[in-house]
């Protein structure tokens, strides 16, 4: 099989068939390992999976480059996008305490300002495209006018993803999904001290998490100004990082997504779990432009605060006025 003969030939460029590096594939192959005495073993499992989100094909295509049955690479896609979503924290996961530091320097850096030191992420949603369901159709037309699973995640200075919560129908506000995720009903991140950059769409909060806003244009004065400048520059990777991860995949992630609406959002956190690997192994590239266009449509709405919920504005002030 030329598709075998390139994976075998070490001396040949993968990218062009698996979108990632040879050694992005390698560290990939290694952190899916397992013992396994039968069926295909996994090294193909991992080839023929990669090799399907590269192209964004039909299953009988993929059959017939790899000569194997259309059934064979169903279930292959389905095992190895459920094997990656149960082991997503090897390669998804959140700092450890002795990291945040590290981290907050990251977004000083990016800010280009010293107040933002205390920041340990940013945090956005963003809207795969899928062919929906014929019943509840509508709830899956998002306010783009596209239909869509709604995808949340939290990303370091660098653009890795450090947490995903994937899964609601595009109609749902970016808010609702926030306050539906473990990071916010538990307060499981930032940490008691630290702080999340989010966009306008979202509520400006010191508890139940800290998460800071731009304020709302025309700003007032200088100081606002400067602020919204400094937290647009770090807040902006999340965005990039969206970019990015939909670059590399944009056969299946830049089109309606081909599946069912119940499997997708394991294809989806799979393309976050490679997206962190080849980061991790040097594999870099620059998000398309019309991908990255894709990102700017306005946003939302933004909701009122809940009930168990306080506001950010004082801690915001105090911020503003640091840079």
């Amino acid at each position: 099989m030329p598709i075998l003969r390139v994976w075998f030939n070490v001396e040949a460029d993968l990218r062009q068939d698996f979108r990632l590096s040879r050694r992005a594939m390698h560290a990939v192959q290694r952190l899916l390992q397992t013992e396994q005495d039968h069926g295909w073993g996994r090294e193909l499992e991992v080839l023929i999976y990669v090799y399907w989100l590269a192209h964004g094909l039909s299953y009988i295509v993929v059959a017939r480059v790899f000569n194997v049955p259309k059934s064979t690479v169903h279930r292959v896609v389905h095992k190895v996008a459920n094997y990656i979503c149960r082991n997503l924290r090897r390669a998804v996961a959140l700092p450890q305490a002795a990291e945040l530091a590290a981290v907050g320097q990251g977004f000083a850096q990016l800010s280009g300002s010293p107040a933002f030191t205390n920041v340990v992420g940013a945090i956005d949603g963003s809207h795969i495209r899928i062919k929906p369901p014929a019943r509840h159709r509508i709830d899956y037309l998002n306010y783009k006018g596209f239909y869509s699973i709604n995808m949340q995640a939290v990303c370091d200075s660098t653009g890795r993803f450090l947490d995903i919560f994937v899964g609601y129908p595009g109609s749902v506000h970016d808010t609702r999904v926030m306050k539906n995720s473990s990071l916010y009903k538990v307060r499981r991140y930032p940490p008691p001290g630290y702080i999340l950059l989010g966009d306008g769409g979202y509520p400006c909060l010191d508890t139940p998490i800290c998460l800071m806003t731009p304020y709302k244009e025309p700003v007032t004065g200088p100081v606002q100004g400067r602020y919204n400048y400094r937290h647009a520059k770090g807040r902006s990777i999340i965005e990039r990082a969206f970019g990015v991860m939909k670059t590399r995949w944009r056969c299946t992630l830049f089109k309606a997504l081909e599946v069912k609406p119940t499997f997708a959002p394991q294809v989806i956190a799979s393309c976050a779990f490679l997206h962190n690997v080849c980061l991790d192994n040097g594999d870099l590239l620059e998000p398309d432009e019309d991908v990255a266009q894709d990102l700017l449509d306005p946003q939302p709405p933004r909701e009122p605060l809940a009930v168990n919920e306080s506001s950010g504005n004082a801690t915001r002030d105090r911020l503003a006025a640091q840079v």
